[in-house]
């Protein structure tokens, strides 16, 4: 198999995806040790199938000679510079699951002054445009598809998780 721009792009997501699954590993591990629940547990392997299906598909059926669409693959560079600053504004609090820790304030800084779910709009991104850029399209359409039904239910879940410690008129936020 020839590698090409494609797949070391995929390689690089698929190493920045692992480096942030430890790292929620161990977020994880130290809210639940601080009292935190998790609500949604059984969906979770499901978002794991479909990120790591995603991938494989990727890697699995883009040419490593596909055309590469540059403002695309700039794009999905921006998206990674809006995971980063979700991943930074929730801290030790950022988790791939739903944890939340009762009493603990709703996180109001970075982008989630703005956008209740703001991880969930990069991802809904990144499931679209990084295949786009490499004129997948068929990727791009199912795997966008199948993320929509999850993340309808995710984010209900997450809702209700929240909801005990939202208080009126007091905007947006992200579990803690």
């Amino acid at each position: 198999m020839t590698v090409g721009l494609p797949h070391l792009v995929f390689l690089l997501v698929a190493v920045q995806r692992l480096a942030e699954l430890a790292l929620a590993r161990r977020n994880t591990r130290r809210l639940l040790a601080r009292g935190a629940v998790e609500t949604g547990a059984g969906h979770y392997p499901l978002f794991v199938l479909l990120h790591g299906g995603w991938l494989a598909a990727l890697f699995l059926t883009v040419p490593a000679d596909a055309p590469v669409s540059w403002p695309l693959l700039a794009l999905f560079v921006l998206l990674q510079a809006g995971r980063v600053w979700v991943v930074a504004s929730l801290g030790p609090y950022w988790t791939t699951r739903i944890i939340t820790l009762p009493g603990a304030p709703l996180i109001r800084r970075g982008p989630f002054r703005h956008v209740r779910h703001p991880n969930y709009l990069v991802v809904t991104g990144e499931i679209a445009v990084l295949p786009l850029a490499f004129g997948a399209w068929e990727i791009a359409l199912v795997f966008s598809f199948l993320n929509a039904a999850l993340l309808f239910h995710r984010i209900r879940q997450e809702e209700r998780a929240l909801a005990p410690r939202r208080t009126v008129g007091t905007g947006s936020g992200r579990a803690t």
